[in-house]
């Protein structure tokens, strides 16, 4: 496996990077680790407060030549976790998608390319490969991508330029594709974090359409060691899928998010579908498997302790949903439905 000293972690004060970011200084002690974070809406510097005196945090965008090539100088790896990522916000507007997403993943490139970094790890998503619903087979790496979402669509682009820079340039590219990820610090928009809180305050929890939508949810922990696992012994120019194998449909997070809570199951409230909306995500994790990677949570020990984590961190969660930005989004998206 190999062993870098510095590396650039891209996002890493959003949700998975923070949490990468943590996991990298439990388990790479003596490694140097320098975060780059625009620190928009859902980049929250209270998400490593209790780390930054071991990181060298830098604000700046990826998207930006002049702040990737100079926090990057002297690494000898990039994991690139920055991006945005809500497929809800996609649909309403894709422009910062894909200032973010592709030329920002692309300038991150180039500044590799330039500055002789020894490995870049891009991390995707499952949702590249679009909608199983109607199978019962999962994906694999060698699978056509077929994106349906703005945001989905901007992941995929981006996974297509890390590969032309590898077969062009010869960069030593490596890409995971991670499933549905939940966890502590997660930005309350998404479905786990905006149910707890939201049923915390025994405020409704919309479920999409009959709750019938199927995700392989895995635990944010079990995903950074992936990335980890992928960075440190994947084969360059190769994709590895990293999924818990394990489906639930949205219906049941909720049901289980109130039994959890104490809430009563009356808060659970079937809305209008978003547009487009896959109702499938499986994928086969056999190849990051064979590197050594398992996933070690549990779905019900999984949830278990997240509900814990943001019932023991509610200054955090009310501070964010406090905010004028997710607000305005809550009621744009929710108002009418």
């Amino acid at each position: 496996m190999a062993e870098f000293t510095r590396v650039l972690v891209t996002g890493g004060a959003g949700f998975i990077g923070s949490n990468y970011v943590r996991y990298a200084l439990r388990e790479k002690p003596t490694r140097k680790l320098v975060v780059l974070d625009k620190l928009t809406y859902a980049g929250n510097l209270d998400n490593l407060r209790d780390v930054m005196e071991r990181i060298e945090f830098v604000r700046g965008d990826i998207a930006e030549p002049a702040d990737a090539r100079r926090t990057m100088r002297g690494c000898d790896a990039v994991v690139n976790f920055a991006a945005e990522s809500h497929v809800d916000r996609s649909l309403l507007d894709s422009a910062p998608f894909v200032r973010t997403n592709v030329a920002g993943a692309l300038v991150l490139l180039e500044a590799a390319r330039e500055l002789g970094v020894n490995r870049f790890c891009q991390v995707s998503t499952d949702e590249v490969y679009g909608d199983l619903a109607g199978t019962n087979r999962c994906s694999t790496e060698t699978d056509a991508l077929h994106p349906r979402s703005p945001y989905a669509a901007t992941k995929a682009a981006a996974e297509h330029l890390a590969m032309s820079c590898c077969l062009s340039f010869g960069q030593d590219v490596v890409m995971t594709r991670g499933s549905n990820t939940y966890g502590p610090w997660q930005y309350p928009e998404k479905i786990i974090p905006l149910f707890i809180t939201n049923a915390l305050d025994e405020r409704h929890l919309p479920v999409y359409g009959d709750g019938s939508a199927m995700r392989d949810y895995m635990h944010v922990e079990d995903h950074c060691a992936g990335v980890e696992t992928v960075l440190c012994a994947g084969a360059a120019g190769q994709a590895y899928n990293l999924g818990a194998r394990l489906e639930v449909p949205g219906s049941e997070v909720a049901a289980r998010i109130v039994e959890l809570t104490g809430r009563p199951a009356a808060l659970i409230r079937s809305v209008p579908d978003r547009p487009g909306h896959d109702y499938r995500y499986s994928v086969d994790p056999s190849k990051a498997e064979a590197l050594g990677w398992r996933r070690r949570w549990t779905w019900p020990d999984g949830l278990a302790q997240t509900v814990q984590w943001y019932r023991d961190h509610e200054d955090w969660w009310r501070a964010v949903k406090e905010k004028l930005e997710f607000r305005k989004h809550d009621q744009a998206w929710y108002a009418n439905r």
